[in-house]
């Protein structure tokens, strides 16, 4: 199976000093009363936070579209990263850089999880680039007097004052940040991070951790002027060894439980966050980073957090790289039916798979549109290079090999692939040795210029000597199946995968065409521009001016999960896939499906039940519990060569002829696919004739009744009215208490009903936290 993707992350030098008072809400839009009904602006599918007063038209508008400007109907999410500040002698990128008119949001990178549990960006202090740096005598550089801190966070609120469409968020963690952090002097402390701040030492959910960063988050976000918070947590996901060698400490011995820490922190990042929108006047956003490997993705179940995201962005790169011999794009579009590393895996040999390759980035958009509306979900755009040295086979080094006889110090590999190096690596990290690691990382305007022939005055900032030269010719070739250009110096044997006009181009279509969301891009300060005086290619904006005008009078963005029409009434039917094996165990997926009836009417023998699951993985699931799971219909069939066709397959089921479910009563069947999934969702029920949506898919504009009544037995879905309480005595268990503890497996009473945690919980009332939360519904008693 392929490794890793990666997202980089460089480390920040911090100093310290006290602590900046705190400013409320700098830079942001003017506030939006509360509506009557902001239930309308809710977007398809987004979990409501029960009791808060979410002000989703602040943000959304009456189609639970994203509001962002007359000529932003598609999102252009680009990262800016912290430690590009020229103090280093290298070339800066700062807020001035950013081309503010072509952009809707901007992404800080990175703050992170410290020692106490909450999000910080480190000391304050002169040498903070976030909030203490400043760039005298650099024009446009020029801090507002009017903010009580300094640095980059002075500069994107500045900037927000002129371009109020934009809105920044704060993102937390990346590649060297997730399970630990770089203090105030640089070094790196292995603190745990997302691992141990969500998930005990036992497999447990953290809630205290996960409680003390949520509040931190909304502080932070309040004080420095983002609209929402942008979790990069790689990775939580059940595959042994995934993510940085430097976390494996402490996430190897958590894998079993990283899933449902995962869940049950952007819950309670959902829930603070709309509370304190709720008071504030304003939605505040939710986001995440998420990886696109299906190897990955097999390991983080059915991706359960999808509900409580205003949107996803895809880390569509990293795809192949030298962690690795295969040579291959960094981010191609689609697959081409000869991945050399899927062929290794027999992954296009196997009748299970359906031939599916699922290393590009329309299968990982695929993937998430099965649970997500299109445009909830963003893809990912590298504007840099990822390389090998020494390449054997291939055409012009594509799906070829190169094998390493070493690996980097601390890479955590022992077989990995020669990554290209010098001056084909000119955004290397170094190993634990301090020696570059051999990668063919570069920014898109240095691999213009090797395309180009042209040494820019620049390489001597990163330690090359003047008079430098290059060796061989770089010459650029792409294949249009892939959508996926490189550069190939037959003399040197060197690819580098790169990104430029052509594919960003197909790129913007392909999003346009689908009713994609827009894009996201890792990182800004990659992309180019053409400086005619010097003659060579510098950081600017080709790339991302590209994809604003083919995204400016595009039509609006895909704003519901099924692209078919469902039935207005929804049933309260909890449905949940539970008992993942866990890492390598679990394949094929078998999880089970748990079908709990939280109505007052008896479902008899034969009911069937329909939903639909992504077309990432074959069509070809069932059950083995004699509930005839088949696939009815199919919107793609076959290969995924030049990319899926339809989003769906949709599934019948029906409880088996002697089995009915009474009102409280679950039922269990095993489900089995080959391929990970997002969770299935567009459920519908048929109940004596008429067919319901489930109320757990949140759709708009559905209405929660009672099978057969017409009436509503609750205004909210994510809260079902209990049924009546029964003769005082009947239930057993000890009754619900808001002060006590419960860890995962006790059972209490409330409101008539038992209850059962899932995991350790604290005065969340059961009842309020939906089918998916912390308290299972047991049944009446």
């Amino acid at each position: 199976m392929p490794s890793p993707s990666r997202h980089r992350a460089r480390p920040a030098l911090f100093a310290a000093a006290a602590a900046v008072a705190g400013l409320v809400l700098a830079g942001l839009p003017a506030t939006v009363s509360h509506a009557a009904d902001q239930e309308s602006c809710r977007p398809d599918g987004l979990y409501r936070t029960p009791g808060a007063d979410v002000p989703y038209c602040s943000v959304y508008d009456a189609e639970g579209r994203e509001k962002m400007g007359a000529d932003h109907p598609r999102r252009v999410i680009g990262y800016f990263t912290g430690w590009r500040t020229g103090k280093d002698g290298k070339p800066a990128y700062l807020a001035s850089d950013i081309p503010w008119d072509k952009v809707t949001h901007i992404n800080y990178a990175f703050a992170h999880v410290d020692g106490g549990n909450r999000l910080s960006v480190g000391s304050d202090g002169a040498a903070n680039p976030a909030t203490g740096m400043t760039w005298p005598g650099v024009s446009g550089a020029e801090m507002d007097p009017g903010l009580p801190y300094k640095g980059h966070f002075n500069l994107l609120n500045k900037f927000k004052k002129q371009h109020p469409d934009v809105k920044t968020m704060i993102s937390v963690g990346g590649w060297a940040e997730t399970g630990g952090y770089f203090a105030d002097d640089g070094r790196r402390v292995n603190s745990g991070g997302f691992y141990s701040m969500a998930t005990n030492a036992d497999g447990s959910v953290n809630q205290a951790g996960i409680d003390t960063f949520a509040d931190s988050a909304v502080d932070f976000v309040r004080k420095y002027g983002f609209n929402g918070v942008d979790i990069d947590y790689e990775y939580p996901t059940t595959m042994k060894d995934a993510g940085n060698p430097l976390d494996w400490s402490f996430a190897n011995g958590r894998r079993a439980g990283l899933v449902k820490g995962y869940a049950a922190l952007m819950k309670t990042l959902r829930e603070k966050l709309d509370r304190a929108g709720a008071a504030d006047g304003r939605h505040y956003l939710l986001s995440v980073a998420a990886p696109s490997s299906g190897y990955l993705l097999r390991g983080m179940e059915t991706f359960q957090v999808q509900k409580y995201l205003d949107y996803v962005n895809i880390m569509s790169y990293d795809l192949h790289g030298a962690w690795n011999e295969y040579v291959g794009p960094n981010a191609s579009l689609f697959d081409d039916g000869k991945d050399a590393e899927l062929a290794a895996a027999n992954v296009y040999g196997s009748q299970q798979y359906g031939g599916i390759g699922y290393l590009n980035t329309d299968w990982a958009y695929h993937y998430f549109r099965g649970s997500m509306p299109a445009g909830r979900i963003n893809i990912g755009l590298p504007y840099y290079t990822r390389g090998h040295k020494n390449v054997q086979g291939g055409t012009d080094g594509l799906w070829g090999r190169a094998a390493a006889t070493s690996c980097p110090a601390g890479s955590g590999l022992t077989k990995c692939g020669d990554g290209a190096v010098g001056i084909d690596n000119l955004w290397h990290d170094k190993d634990d040795n301090g020696k570059e690691s051999p990668a063919g990382s570069n920014p898109m305007w240095h691999a213009k210029n090797l395309e180009k022939g042209i040494v820019g005055d620049y390489v001597t900032q990163y330690g090359f000597p003047a008079g430098t030269r290059l060796t061989g010719t770089y010459a650029r070739k792409y294949d249009s199946t892939l959508v996926a250009p490189w550069l190939w110096n037959a003399e040197k044997k060197v690819f580098l995968s790169t990104e430029d006009e052509q594919s960003v181009a197909a790129k913007a279509d392909y999003v346009v065409d689908r009713g994609i969301g827009g894009t996201m891009v890792w990182e800004l300060a990659g992309d180019y521009g053409w400086n005619a005086a010097k003659g060579q290619y510098e950081a600017g904006d080709t790339l991302t001016s590209l994809m604003y005008e083919k995204f400016k009078s595009a039509s609006p963005y895909g704003a519901k999960v099924s692209n078919k029409a469902l039935p207005a009434k929804a049933v309260d039917i909890g449905v949940e896939f539970t008992d993942f094996k866990l890492g390598d165990s679990n394949y094929p997926i078998t999880p089970k499906v748990r079908i709990t009836n939280n109505t007052r009417t008896t479902l008899p023998g034969g009911t069937e039940f329909q939903f639909d699951y992504s077309t990432a993985a074959p069509g070809n699931a069932s059950d083995q519990s004699g509930f005839g799971t088949k696939v009815i219909s199919s919107d793609h069939t076959g290969s995924n060569v030049g990319g899926l066709k339809g989003d769906f397959h949709r599934v019948s089921l029906k409880l088996p002829a002697w089995q009915s479910l009474a009102p409280g009563a679950s039922v269990e069947l095993s489900f089995n696919y080959y391929l990970p999934v997002s969770t299935p969702w567009n459920w519908t029920v048929n109940i004596a004739g008429t067919t319901y949506a489930l109320a757990g898919d949140l759709a708009r504009g559905t209405t929660v009744v009672e099978p057969g009544s017409g009436s509503s037995p609750s205004p909210d879905p994510t809260n079902p009215t209990p049924t009546p309480t029964p003769t005082p005595g009947a239930c057993t268990a000890p009754a619900w208490n808001a002060a006590s503890e419960y860890g995962g497996g006790s059972t209490v009473s409330h409101k008539g009903h038992s209850w059962k945690a899932k995991w350790w919980t604290k005065g969340e009332e059961p009842g309020t936290t939906g089918e998916w939360g912390v308290w299972q519904d047991l049944g009446a008693c």
